[in-house]
């Protein structure tokens, strides 16, 4: 499906598009993200183009990848606090919490997912500023999905033996697939379900 990004005008003369959303089957939702090293203008332009693609989707969080760029950043939007966190790195609670769970690159198909009930995202803002934010519940849950797309990882790929059948039969058949066919990445993380 081929759709064309409308251009958005901002009050500092700066104009951010709204990006085509890359689908389940794309290669980069598989690639591990690079670092970033430059905290420029063109950093504040993609954290521009991944909000204003959130919000429109609308998405909960929107990683860097799903727009087919592979830097490690990702913006979110919970409860009514949106964000975004550049080279993130995540503390864990041992607390976990399951509930449903969607991606915009997988649209319409949530599936239970167990995650940690806790999070804390360090990393750093557009400007190269140090930054520490702390969730729960919704918000640490975000925040683990969302660095595992920087990691190259799927929700899919944390669920459950039957859920995991389940997602991967219900992508075959969504008209969105275009026929690929689904493939589960093995988790590197010795906590599976988990993104520590």
């Amino acid at each position: 499906m081929l759709h064309l990004s409308p251009i958005i005008g901002t009050t500092d003369g700066e104009f951010v598009a709204i990006q085509q959303i890359r689908l389940f089957g794309d290669p980069v939702l598989r690639t591990k993200a690079e670092p970033v090293v430059d905290f420029d203008r063109e950093l504040r332009r993609l954290v521009k183009d991944l909000t204003e693609t959130m919000l429109d989707a609308p998405g909960a969080g929107l990683a860097a990848p799903q727009i087919g760029v592979s830097l490690r950043v990702f913006t979110y939007n919970v409860d009514g606090e949106v964000g975004h966190v550049v080279n993130p790195a995540l503390d864990l609670s041992d607390e976990t919490q399951y509930g449903d769970e969607g991606c915009l690159s997988i649209p319409d198909l949530p599936f239970p997912c167990t995650r940690a009930l806790r999070a804390v995202a360090r990393g750093f803002n557009e400007y190269g500023d140090e930054i520490v934010i702390e969730g729960s519940d919704k918000l640490a849950r975000c925040f683990q999905h969302e660095t595992d797309h920087l990691d190259g990882i799927l929700f899919i790929d944390r669920l459950d033996r039957e859920q995991r059948k389940a997602a991967l039969r219900a992508i075959r058949q969504a008209d969105w697939t275009g026929g690929v066919e689904p493939r589960v990445k093995v988790s590197p993380h010795a906590t599976f379900g988990q993104a520590r």
